[in-house]
Formats: C-alpha cells, sequence, structure tokens
C-alpha cells in the first residue's frame, strides 16, 4: 500500500563515475516519484572526505540530465550539513545511547587480523564502550581524538519489513557498535543518512540490496532517535551474463561511457527500467510516459537482474532508426567530426552529410558506429586487401567487369540509382555472371568492404568522378 505524500531520494556518494547499478537505483526512484506524483530529492553524499573523487558530483549530476531524471528540490550536499550530523551524535550521548572511543586505527586492525585469525566475524570489541568520564578525560588530555560509537543493543531481535522481501529480521547479537561520527568530525552513511532521510520527510527508501545488511543498523537508529523509519525497498543486484557481479569486463559500466559511445538516453532509459522491472512478459519498447504510467514495486523482480549489452546495442538500434533524418543527422554530427579521419576536410559539409545519414540509418547500432559506417564517403583514397576483389572471381573476370563498368558509368547520363539499376542489371547477363557476385566486386572496389549500404545508392552519393577513380584504383590493384 503506497500511500500520498511520497518523498524519495536519489543518494549517491562521489567517490567515482556513477555506473548502471546507481544509475538504476535513480531512475526507479525517480518512476516511483512521478507515478505517485511525489517528489524525487538529490542528495550528495560526500562525506567520505578520503575517497573522494573531483568533479565525480558533476559528472552525476550531468548524467541524471541526460536522461532527463530531474530533482525537485535543489540537490543536497552532505558536506555542507555536518551541524545536523554532530547534534544528532551529541543527543544520543548525552542519553547514553552512543559512547566516545578512543582506539587507534593500529589497535583496530590487530583486533581485524586476530579475529579473522579465529575465524570470527569481524566487528568492534566494544573495548570504550564502559570507559568511566575519568578515562575519557585521561585519554583526551593525552590528545586522543575520538570517534563516537553507537550503542547497539546486545540481544534480541530486530526486524523490519521491505516492500520487496517481506519480514527480515536480524538477531543483535551480529550487530557491533557501528561509528557514527569519525574523528575528523564528518558522519559515516549510517548517521547521515538516517538524519537527512528523518529532516527530508524521505518517505520510502529504494535502495540497492547490498544495503539490506545495514537495515537494521538504521531501523536501531530509528528507535534510538524516536523517529519513524520510511519504508524499504532493497532493488535487486545487476549481474553480468555470466552471473556475476557486474565489472568492466562485462563492458562498460560508468554510465558517461555509454553517451560517449552513442547510445541514445531514450534506449537507455527503457533498457535500464527493465533491468529488473518489467510491464509484463513481452512488451519490450515502453516511452517514458508508459513506463511512469505502468510502474508498480509489485512487478520488480526479487531475483538479480541480468545486464546484456547485446540487448542493449539492438534497442539502441531501434530507436536510431525510430529517428526522422534529421534528428538521426544532427545526433550523428558530432560523432562524424570527432570520428572520421583526421585526412577528412573540416567543418563537414552538412549537405552532404544529409545525403549519407539515409543509408548508414539502418545498420547504425550506436552512433559511435557512425563513422566507420561512413568513412569511405569522405576518404579519397581506399585502402584495403586485393585479395577482396578477386574473392569469387579470377583475375580476367575481374579485369573485364571493371572495364565495363567503367565504360557504363561513362556513359550513364544520369547518376542516380534508378538509372544505375537499370544499367548494370543487364550488364551483369551481358557479363555471365549473378548480380551478387558482380555487385560484390563493385562494392569493394568503391567502398573498400564487403558490406555496405544499397550499391546503386552508395554510388550516386559518391558521384561519378569518386566511382571512376576509384573503380580504376581497383583495376590498377588486379592488373
Amino acid at each position: 500500500m503506497v500511500e500520498n505524500n511520497i518523498r524519495v531520494r536519489f543518494a549517491p556518494s562521489p567517490t567515482g563515475l556513477p555506473h548502471l547499478g546507481n544509475i538504476r537505483t535513480a531512475l526507479f526512484n525517480w518512476v516511483f516519484a512521478r507515478h505517485h506524483k511525489g517528489v524525487f530529492v538529490l542528495r550528495i553524499e560526500d562525506t567520505d572526505v578520503a575517497r573522494m573523487v573531483a568533479g565525480a558530483a558533476d559528472v552525476i549530476l550531468d548524467s541524471l540530465r541526460w536522461l532527463g531524471l530531474d530533482w525537485d528540490e535543489e540537490p543536497y550536499f552532505q558536506s555542507q550539513r555536518l551541524k545536523y550530523y554532530r547534534e544528532a551524535a551529541d543527543k544520543l550521548l548525552e542519553e547514553g545511547k552512543a559512547y566516545r572511543c578512543y582506539c587507534s586505527p593500529q589497535r583496530l586492525e590487530l583486533m581485524r587480523q586476530e579475529q579473522m585469525k579465529r575465524k570470527q566475524p569481524p566487528g568492534y570489541d566494544r573495548l570504550c564502550r564502559n570507559l568511566t568520564p575519568q578515562e575519557c578525560a585521561d585519554k583526551e588530555a593525552a590528545g586522543i581524538v575520538p570517534v563516537v560509537r553507537f550503542k547497539s543493543p546486545l540481544e534480541g531481535k530486530t526486524s523490519f519489513d521491505d516492500l520487496l522481501r517481506g519480514k527480515i529480521e536480524f538477531d543483535n547479537s551480529t550487530l557491533d557498535d557501528f561509528v557514527l561520527l569519525k574523528s575528523d568530525g564528518y558522519p559515516t552513511y549510517h548517521l547521515a543518512n538516517i538524519v537527512d532521510d528523518n529532516l527530508m520527510k524521505i518517505s520510502h527508501v529504494l535502495r540497492a540490496d547490498e544495503w539490506l545488511s545495514s537495515t537494521p543498523r538504521h531501523m536501531l537508529l530509528y528507535q534510538a532517535f524516536g523517529w519513524s523509519p520510511p519504508q524499504f525497498a532493497h532493488l535487486p543486484m545487476i549481474l553480468g551474463p555470466d552471473r556475476s557481479k557486474l565489472s568492466k569486463r562485462h563492458g562498460a559500466t560508468a554510465i558517461t561511457e555509454y553517451r560517449e559511445q552513442g547510445y541514445l538516453p531514450e534506449a537507455m532509459f527503457n533498457f535500464l527500467a527493465l533491468l529488473g522491472w518489467s510491464l509484463d512478459d513481452k512488451t519490450e519498447f515502453l516511452t517514458r510516459e508508459e513506463i511512469v504510467k505502468n510502474f508498480s514495486l509489485e512487478r520488480i523482480s526479487k531475483t538479480a537482474a541480468v545486464f546484456n549489452k547485446d540487448k542493449l546495442e539492438w534497442m539502441n538500434g531501434v530507436y536510431l532508426r525510430g529517428l526522422n533524418q534529421e534528428e538521426f543527422v544532427q545526433q550523428a554530427m558530432p560523432f562524424l567530426e570527432k570520428g572520421l579521419p583526421a585526412e577528412v576536410k573540416r567543418p563537414l559539409d552538412a549537405d552532404y552529410i544529409r545525403r549519407i545519414m539515409p543509408l548508414i540509418q539502418e545498420r547504425a547500432r550506436t552512433l559511435a558506429e557512425v563513422p566507420q559506417l561512413s568513412d569511405f564517403f569522405f576518404v579519397d583514397g581506399l585502402e584495403y586487401d586485393t585479395g577482396l576483389l578477386l574473392a569469387k572471381l579470377d583475375k580476367t573476370e575481374a579485369q573485364k567487369s571493371l572495364e565495363a563498368s567503367i565504360a557504363a558509368i561513362k556513359s550513364v547520363k544520369s547518376l542516380d540509382a534508378a538509372s544505375l539499376e537499370t544499367v548494370f542489371r543487364p550488364l551483369a547477363d551481358e557479363l555471365r555472371l549473378k548480380t551478387g557476385v558482380f555487385f560484390g566486386l563493385l562494392r569493394v572496389a568503391l567502398t573498400g568492404r564487403t558490406a555496405a549500404p544499397p550499391l546503386f545508392q552508395t554510388m550516386e552519393v559518391l558521384g561519378r568522378e569518386r566511382c571512376l577513380k576509384r573503380l580504376k584504383l581497383a583495376l590498377d590493384k588486379i592488373s
């Protein structure tokens, strides 16, 4: 049951570039908020100073904008909200629900190593939990800066209802006294996200299931503060095709890489929405509006979603073919400017590109492929293996065919696709060649490759002079 006043948040940490899992979490939160006419909050959790990556926060914001995941309030930055976390930690200290810990990093590391040797789960041994005020004062007089730890209950159980998984229960004996405030005054994730979710009136926390084991700690904090917790839904992981955790070896994982590779945001939105959610068991293509209209937590899978790069490429290709000609030209132009060989004169001729792109649009799966699919339209000289010309013809047949083709191009009045077809199909019969073999020879001679756009349309765009030059070059190669 979902009530009114829905407020959800996407709370990334700028410790690296946003990856597919992060962005899928953002997308589910955004769609959930839009479906319920609620509020989508963006909160940058930039309190892990040691692991911060310069510029990562800007990339996160830019990635969300690219996918159209707009936020409803000014982005919050936790580094600008430190007073709220210190006040919260002080409150727990005053009420005896937290304590100061003076253990050095060296002692904690030795303790962890001993626990691992004894095959015990790692966790703080509570050495400082019952220090007297005088003992605390002595340590601070010695210049030791403490952390603040939460006093976890030593027995009993903590449970919560997950909207996807039902009731989940943890033994409190498995929880250690986790850190709330670090010695540098910055909060840990556990404290900061609880304080902010409460202050920002977050109603639902939709986050990756890697946070499932942290949720009992968060529930204990809500109880300690006397606050009502939000409802939780822990989203399934995204796995690689081999069902291991998605990583670089499965292809790009940062969302920015997909943008650079020429995936359309509409295709990416559609694809990510179906990583763990579905409308039914057959619908593959959904507009943003259809996803928002039909989204529900009930249709989120409880099992991990499998990332399939081939499916993403196929889906992106369908979206590319759905663009009108001018849209495709505008989308492709930056990739052509960047990706065509340096010898190609810049700026590119927009009118010439408008003639080429309809021949490429059907074959492109990503915009980054467009320069490679079309470079032979722009370069003067072609580099290819002479053997391709003789793949299905002997030398004499190939020479005769090329000579006849040169004569045909010289004689044809109009070099448009229809006129060329009326000349070259009968020419294949005259040469006693199958059209597939004859046209294959011409395709290699004119484009330098065995697979290319429709032959006669390609010839029309290349023009008489370039076609003749390339056929003569092919003739020279086999002579």
